[in-house]
């Protein structure tokens, strides 16, 4: 009964916030909406760049990457 009254409680104090449309009564109330969706963004960008990363590497691998040869002069001097 006591979780069922504190549901209740809190669901009727989100019901006249809305009514009275004032969601953010305190500066902590926007305080942490704002890092909840700067959240949410990050972690949805990091999922993004993570799904680009997947599919360029997928039409990348089909082709053959160049080989390395050596540039430069060999320095004899430095052999033992």
């Amino acid at each position: 009964m006591d979780l069922q009254n504190q549901l209740q409680n809190q669901f009727n104090d989100v019901v006249s916030r809305l009514q009275s449309k004032q969601l953010f009564q305190s500066d902590w109330d926007i305080a942490s909406f704002v890092v909840f969706f700067i959240f949410i963004g990050m972690v949805m960008l990091l999922v993004l760049l993570v799904l680009i990363r997947c599919c360029c590497c997928c039409c990348c691998d089909t082709m053959e990457k160049p080989r390395r040869t050596k540039v430069g002069i060999d320095n004899l001097a430095m052999e033992p």
